[in-house]
């Protein structure tokens, strides 16, 4: 019986985590799947917990306000070091680019246990940006025996950076599985500013920012290109979840507070945020995982940031790399508000990133590494796969 221990800390990681889950979860006749999480992130994680039904064996509970990097890594790494003792696992699994993804790949090699990087690959070459991201990525890779690259990007800058061929595995993303288990038509949302917008005659715009790289000047020269935009365009409404950093908040308040047709809105469970999405117009955010998420369900995404390291979506037309700067953003919107052709063109560009099929991937590459599977699995290839939800 194989035994593996997945580790996360974060409301993104769970949800890229939770299909790969349930798919170890179903081959009880060869794998034993624990969940250990550290809780980085508590409100936003429990929900997604439970929206999959996810019950974790161990959770370390770490959050504190006001925690910084050093408090996170020295809390995980410490509770780690007891889970692993207990459970000494046959492979560790730990996804993306969170510090709980890089503390938790450090905790399993000092114990020499092997650890699987779920969504691997991923850079921008640039180390401060995102900021810690990009490093706890390469750290990761640096320690991990098994990569599970999403793309044949991912993989080609694996093979850059010394990894061995056999150790990587093109899978899709697994966030797209989640998308398949959870989009429905049907579903209606419990806030009644969400469920009162007119979707179909409003153009709405969906804004997410909360990159410590964006904080200050840049957050502001966006918010003042969105006050610009909405000012333009009487068809145009605005729904911006916003992050909880005091920062964040003060900057969004000076800047689109009391503007008609803007609504601050508390951060929102995967559930409705993932609906939201799917009927919004088009999406703005600083976010990595969204620009994965948004061209599934055909939506433009321009990504408030100077680097990505999700490239694929950039060459495939589905999201624009447009930075912070004012005018930038503003022009980029209106072209997609002013341009049918130019919005078409990517809502409906090939979608990069999956297909569904990824933990199946996942989990039938790790059965072929012990040994318990005669084949690897077949490479995922990019298609025009697209959810059909509630799009417009």
């Amino acid at each position: 019986m194989l035994k593996i221990l997945t580790v996360f800390g974060t409301r993104p990681e769970a949800i890229k985590m939770a299909p790969l889950i349930r798919e170890l979860q179903g081959q009880r006749e060869r794998i034993t799947c624990r969940v250990a999480v550290t809780a980085q992130h508590r409100e936003m994680l429990d929900q997604v917990l439970e929206l999959f039904h996810i019950e974790p064996a161990y959770d370390l509970d770490i959050m504190a306000p006001g925690q910084s990097l050093f408090d996170i890594t020295r809390r995980a790494l410490t509770g780690l070091e007891q889970v692993l003792a207990a459970e000494e696992p046959d492979l560790v699994l730990v996804h993306g680019d969170t510090t709980t993804t890089f503390v938790a790949a450090l905790a399993a090699f000092y114990r020499q246990i092997p650890v699987g990087h779920v969504e691997a690959g991923l850079r921008t070459g640039n180390k401060y940006s995102p900021f810690p991201e990009e490093m706890n990525r390469h750290l990761t890779g640096v320690v991990a025996d098994l990569h599970f690259a999403p793309t044949a990007t991912a993989r080609a800058n694996l093979l850059r950076e010394g990894v061995a061929p056999e150790k990587i595995f093109v899978t899709g993303n697994t966030v797209i599985d989640a998308l398949l288990a959870t989009v429905d038509p049907g579903y209606r949302f419990h806030d009644p500013i969400l469920e009162s917008i007119n979707y179909r005659e409003r153009r709405v715009l969906l804004v997410t920012t909360h990159r410590r790289e964006n904080l200050g000047e840049p957050m502001r020269d966006i918010y003042l290109a969105l006050r610009d935009i909405v000012t333009a365009y009487d068809d145009v409404e605005i729904v911006f979840p916003v992050h909880r950093n005091p920062r964040v908040r003060q900057v969004v308040r000076e800047v689109l507070g009391e503007l008609p047709r803007v609504h601050l809105i508390e951060p929102l469970s995967y559930l409705p945020f993932v609906h939201l999405m799917d009927r919004c117009y088009l999406v703005l955010t600083d976010s990595g995982g969204m620009q994965e998420e948004a061209p599934a369900l055909g939506k433009p995404v321009l990504v408030l940031r100077d680097t990505t390291e999700r490239p694929e979506a950039v060459e495939a037309g589905t999201v624009r790399l447009v930075g912070t700067g004012r005018q930038a953003v503003r022009d980029e919107t209106a072209r997609l508000l002013d341009d049918p052709a130019h919005y078409r063109q990517m809502a409906e560009a090939v979608n990069p990133y999956g297909d569904g099929r990824a933990a199946r991937r996942i989990c039938r590459a790790i059965l072929y590494h012990f040994g318990l599977a005669a084949e690897p699995p077949e490479p995922f290839q990019p298609s025009g796969f697209c959810i059909k939800g509630s799009a417009l």
